[in-house]
């Protein structure tokens, strides 16, 4: 989980420090931006996490979070677009939390369905 923060840190560090028009042209480098790699993360399970498919989703959640927070400091997203799309994500996150609690599990089906909202959000900080 740890090697995911970094990666998104010096992606942001990297958007940071270009600045203006370049950071416009590197919005692809946001993690989040790599749909097909999201959709490939494997999380590791623990601490409150009992589920691979809940630690995937929780995994998205915190690197599109991160890109959030580094997409509104580059200037892309006002403050009250952040709020929006953080509490999509967060809807999301408690919602899995909420699946696997009831049921013991996430199904595939159910993580699908999460993926794709976690895909719109990170294609609205893609396109900003």
């Amino acid at each position: 989980m740890k090697a995911v923060f970094a990666v998104a840190f010096a992606a942001a560090a990297a958007i940071l420090a270009t600045g203006g028009a370049e950071a416009q042209s590197l919005k692809q480098t946001y993690p989040s931006c790599d749909i097909p790699a999201q959709h490939a993360l494997k999380a590791e399970t623990g601490g409150s996490i009992k589920d691979a498919r809940q630690a995937h989703i929780s995994m998205r959640a915190n690197i599109l979070e991160a890109d959030l927070g580094t997409a509104h400091k580059a200037g892309r997203l006002t403050q009250r677009q952040t709020d929006t799309l953080f509490k999509r994500v967060e809807a999301v996150r408690h919602a899995t939390d909420r699946f696997v609690k009831k049921q013991g599990f996430l199904s595939a089906a159910e993580r699908a369905s999460y993926d794709r909202e976690l895909d719109a959000v990170a294609m609205r900080i893609c396109r900003s």
